[in-house]
Order: C-alpha cells, then sequence, then structure tokens
C-alpha cells in the first residue's frame, strides 16, 4: 500500500470529533486504536472499489456514494471534502458526478446498478437491475460528468 494512501487515511481518522476528544481528555490509546480499526476499514473499502467489478463512487447535491455491492459508505459531503471516495476514485474507481443532472424525475426513475450480475431486461424502471456500464450510459445521457469510465476498457 502506498504510503500516501495511509497518510490521508490516518489524518483523517485523527481528525474526527470523537478522536480528538479522546486525546483532550487523555484517553489515547484508546484514540490510537479507534483510529487503527478505521485505517483498516477504511483500506478495505479501497480494496473493494479496487476489485468488485460493479464498485462506483457517486456524487451528487444529497453528498457522496461509494458503491461496494452489499455495502454503501456515503457521507453528505461533496467528494471534495471526502478523502476515502477521493482515493477510490484516484485508484481507478468509477465515478460518476451527477451534480450537472437537472431532471431530477427521470434520475429518480433509474434503475440500480446490478450486483450480482444478473441484470433485467428491458424495460427497465426504478425496481430494475441493469449493468454499470448501461447505467453510465443511461446517467450520461442526463447531463453526468463520469471519470475512469470502464466502457473505455472493454473491447468493441
Amino acid at each position: 500500500m502506498q504510503t500516501g494512501v495511509l497518510r490521508v487515511l490516518r489524518a483523517t481518522a485523527a481528525s474526527w470529533w470523537r478522536h480528538k476528544e479522546l486525546r483532550r481528555t487523555g484517553q489515547t490509546g484508546q484514540a490510537l486504536q479507534l483510529e487503527r480499526e478505521t485505517v483498516l476499514r477504511d483500506l478495505g473499502y479501497l480494496r473493494q472499489a479496487a476489485t468488485l467489478p460493479n464498485a462506483h463512487v457517486i456524487c451528487g447535491e444529497g453528498g457522496t456514494f461509494i458503491h461496494l455491492g452489499w455495502t454503501t459508505v456515503s457521507t453528505f459531503a461533496p467528494i471534495e471534502r471526502v478523502p476515502l471516495a477521493t482515493l477510490a476514485v484516484a485508484r481507478g474507481t468509477p465515478f460518476i458526478d451527477i451534480r450537472p443532472v437537472t431532471d431530477v424525475i427521470a434520475f429518480a426513475n433509474l434503475p440500480r446498478v446490478a450486483w450480482d450480475g444478473s441484470v433485467d431486461p428491458e424495460p427497465w424502471g426504478p425496481g430494475s437491475s441493469v449493468s454499470l456500464t448501461t447505467y453510465i450510459d443511461t446517467v450520461e445521457g442526463l447531463g453526468a460528468r463520469i471519470l475512469n469510465d470502464p466502457r473505455s476498457h472493454q473491447s468493441a
């Protein structure tokens, strides 16, 4: 693991208000233990983001979400203030920026990304499952920006 990634994760964990409060009250050992657990958990998220075929990061007005199969890591902050999501994108996880999307009704009616590889036949609706590439095609048509586009890695 790159030392820069570990440095960011450690700094993020140390900046949490709960960990700061433990240090302030002299419970340094407990703060360090919680920070180690946080870093290990976040490293696990980064590994999943790098290995799961449908893992992606999505950012909208409601916050940032890292979708990792059955696990979703989320916060109300934009990606610029979420070091874990920023690291995942920097390491190649697809990023869908839906902040430019203006048609919220069409976006709300999009199908979800399938995690087990089984996709539903068309026509799709809000309860349907589609592949990540199909989801990206659809949301891009609504104005979303895509980074680390997995479609560019597929052979024609």
